[in-house]
């Protein structure tokens, strides 16, 4: 057993104050240890969050203990170290940036367990869609998937009508994790799509529960790890490296912050193009300094935990997160 947990997450339950549950969760955060990203939108939550086993069950008694999101679904994946280095929670607008013109509590596609979906892989009449962005889908997909080119969940109407040709199929949308499915489901839907589903939790339950069989390759995740197996059946690499194209499933940031293209590179090209997916990234002087893994720290100057907060607020915050604490013991 590995010494820290990953766990991923979202919720769709309306928030009306946004910016003090934004506050009580980030300290909450703070005094348990733990690292990550979350987003706190009027629509609900989403976050991946990690630490010990422990640390990290306190953190999902603590969001279940709120009536709002008492039915959220966590991920569990184990670790040999933090999966972050910084802590991050924010409001934004939405949980996940779509701008699509729907609502996931009002329509959204048919959930189907990782069990369920499994037993639908072979069916003839079922299309797999892949709702993530070009670069997630270049390192990892189910078998037979269409996948589209497109960078982020904006811009799917500028696809769809790429499948519209199989609105008389089951359309089996599947993503991360599961949220962007939500709204990429209901937004089929909308476009005339009858028969929609989508793989709830996302390829990550998938491979959890079910051994991740037939997802060649592997799976883009947002943190320090970039990519993770999740196929323990018939795994394969299905990317080339940029550089040489060789198999490669190594995801890299390009170590030129302007260009930050997120591309397969083996490790030998990694270290002799320093961490660059090209030459003219190479020659850039102020370029990041690559260690091997191609992950970096995004430099911020938004909300960070504790500042900003003032006393009295901060100690009203502290006595909620102890009432709450007591009502779950």
């Amino acid at each position: 057993m590995k010494p820290y947990r990953v766990i991923l997450y979202y919720c769709y339950s309306p928030i009306e104050d946004t910016e003090t549950y934004r506050d009580e969760h980030h300290l909450f955060c703070v005094q348990n240890n733990l690292l990550g990203r979350i987003i706190i939108a009027a629509e609900g939550l989403n976050g991946t969050v990690s630490g010990t086993p422990e640390d990290c069950q306190a953190y999902m008694d603590y969001v279940r203990s709120d009536e709002r999101f008492k039915h959220v679904a966590f991920k569990v994946e184990e670790h040999d170290s933090i999966a972050f280095q910084k802590l991050h929670v924010r409001v934004k607008d939405e949980i996940v940036n779509s701008d699509l013109p729907v609502d996931p509590l009002k329509q959204t596609g048919k959930h189907l367990e990782p069990a369920e979906f499994k037993a639908l892989l072979n069916d003839p009449d079922v299309v797999l869609v892949d709702m993530r962005s070009d670069y997630e889908h270049e390192v990892g997909k189910f078998k037979g998937a269409i996948t589209f080119d497109m960078h982020n969940l904006r811009e799917l109407p500028e696809h769809v009508n790429e499948i519209a040709h199989l609105k008389d199929k089951k359309i089996v949308t599947y993503c991360t994790g599961g949220i962007k499915c939500e709204k990429a489901s209901a937004y089929l839907i909308d476009q005339g799509f009858q028969d929609v589903y989508q793989l709830h939790g996302g390829i990550i339950r998938y491979g959890l529960e079910e051994g991740g069989e037939n997802f060649d390759g592997k799976c883009y995740v947002f943190d320090n790890r970039i990519t993770v197996d999740v196929n323990k059946v018939n795994p394969t690499v299905i990317s080339k490296c940029h550089i040489c194209g060789t198999p490669s499933d190594r995801m890299v940031n390009c170590a030129n912050a302007a260009c930050n293209e997120h591309v397969p590179i083996c490790e030998q090209c990694g270290w002799e193009m320093e961490g660059a997916c090209s030459e003219t990234c190479k020659a850039v002087p102020d370029k990041r300094i690559y260690d091997g893994t191609g992950y970096y720290v995004s430099k911020s100057n938004h909300y960070q935990p504790i500042q900003g907060l003032k006393s009295q607020k901060r100690n009203l915050i502290k006595m909620k997160l102890a009432q709450r604490a007591s009502s779950v013991d």
